[in-house]
């Protein structure tokens, strides 16, 4: 069978994953089996926060809402449900803006909702 030298290729893909580890503490950045683990592991971790992320922002925001809309007299699931009869179609990121950044403006929106 003919030798099969695999010098540029290994190490190619060892420099790879070295190279995402960057930033890691001790071994875990420098010894390739090591780094290996990590680099995989970060990759599993980072792909399941881009899902999780959508929900953590979600939460925040109705967070947000409910504290701004309790402040006016209003617990949160009866505003939304007061924006949706009188069909104010803004989603919670805006809203969450608009109690944060504007009062004025969220106060009115309750107040024309009712």
């Amino acid at each position: 069978m003919v030798r099969v030298k695999r010098g540029n290729v290994a190490r190619k893909r060892r420099k790879k994953i070295l190279q995402l580890a960057k930033g890691y503490r001790g071994a875990h950045s420098r010894l390739f089996r090591v780094a290996n683990q990590q680099v995989m592991k970060a990759l599993r971790y980072s792909y399941v926060g881009r899902k999780q992320k959508k929900r953590i922002f979600r939460k925040l925001w109705i967070t947000r809402i409910n504290a701004a809309s309790r402040a006016n007299g209003l617990p949160y699931s009866k505003l939304i449900h007061n924006f949706k009869k009188s069909n104010i179609e803004l989603n919670r990121k805006m809203l969450s803006q608009i109690a944060i950044l504007d009062t004025s403006t969220f106060n009115e929106l309750i107040n024309v909702s009712r």
